[in-house]
């Protein structure tokens, strides 16, 4: 029997399951995803319900023979505060991908820790757009989707800040021809934005290091996920998506 002791640990997703027990997913630095039985956790007496939630830092213990653990402790691991708003829905985006794209029992301790250092920063708010960016470069790096090189000297002998690129999900990027890009206009300070699977050699460049102060490279880097993420999600839908959608919904109603 597998039995593991106060691993450190957060709440991806967790459901009702028979009387008075929860199933829930839990994403663990040693141990990767795996999903574990809370029994008599729905009780009324009980104070797991609190605890076993989303964005809690926990130490968890749990023991079993086959996929399906059984959890035996749950403690608090750190202060227990709420997300809220935008803050939340991004943090249920960052629970959503890791279910569908983590394989159970592979171990990702890089990925736990951009994971904590993400929803660290959801805490603070408001929510940042590089947040998102670059835990979603992380996780796919992680899962072997990485498409930019590390080194400096790989990424500047890959990419020219000058030239346009484009993204082939077979090939990678692809140098486009002088005029073979196609231009949707100007930004208001001048700069040029492009659309469909282009991307700026400047805008990959910055992505490649993480470097978040030019807005264009933002909006690139959330185009450029997209393309990589749909094949790996198929049809399997991103609620929080929805979510994002319907409070963008709201505030132009209230303008």
């Amino acid at each position: 029997m597998k039995r593991v002791n106060l691993q450190p640990a957060y709440v991806l997703h967790r459901r009702s399951y028979r009387e008075s027990s929860f199933l829930i997913e839990l994403f663990t630095p040693e141990h990767g995803r795996l999903t574990v039985v809370a029994r008599g956790a729905r009780k009324s007496r009980s104070a797991s319900p609190g605890l076993l939630q989303p964005f809690v830092p926990l130490l968890v213990s749990f023991a079993g023979k086959g996929e399906l653990m059984a959890l035996s402790h749950a403690e608090a691991h750190g202060m227990m505060r709420q997300l809220r708003g935008e803050c939340l829905f991004a943090g249920f985006y960052l629970n959503e991908l890791l279910m569908c794209l983590l394989q159970k029992w592979d171990s990702h301790p890089g990925l736990y820790a951009a994971y904590e250092n993400a929803v660290a920063a959801l805490f603070d708010g408001p929510l940042q757009q590089k947040v998102l960016r670059s835990f979603e470069k992380c996780l796919l790096e992680e899962i072997g989707y990485g498409l930019l090189p590390k080194s400096e000297n790989s990424l500047h002998n890959t990419f020219s800040p000058d030239q346009f690129y484009r993204f082939m999900p077979e090939h990678g990027f692809v140098l486009c021809e002088p005029g073979g890009y196609r231009e949707s206009g100007r930004t208001p300070d001048g700069k040029r934005v492009t659309q469909g699977n282009i991307f700026s050699g400047k805008s990959l460049i910055a992505i490649a290091k993480d470097d978040w102060q030019d807005e264009t490279c933002l909006q690139d880097a959330k185009r450029l996920t997209r393309f990589v993420l749909a094949p790996l999600l198929g049809s399997r839908p991103i609620y929080s998506r929805r979510l994002f959608m319907q409070l963008d919904e709201e505030k132009q109603n209230e303008e």
